[in-house]
């Protein structure tokens, strides 16, 4: 069977009916949901470390501080 190109198959569906091009989307972007869903699952500890450049130079405690004081007016 020959690989069709991108450009192919859209000419393709241009031609089918406009409730056809919606089923064929619907089903496209459910097989595709399903193939992204059931990769690698993510975890919040890969963001460790994203930022820490803004914060050089910056006293923690000083920041804490001066934020708990903003609080109060």
């Amino acid at each position: 069977m020959a690989t069709k190109t991108y450009q192919e198959i859209l000419s393709q569906a241009e031609d089918l009916s406009p409730d056809d091009q919606l089923r064929l989307v619907e089903q496209l972007a459910g097989k595709l949901r399903r193939r992204m869903s059931s990769g690698k699952t993510r975890s919040i500890t890969e963001l460790e470390g994203l930022g820490q450049e803004i914060w050089h130079g910056i006293d923690a405690q000083e920041y804490v501080d001066a934020e708990r004081n903003s609080w109060n007016g």
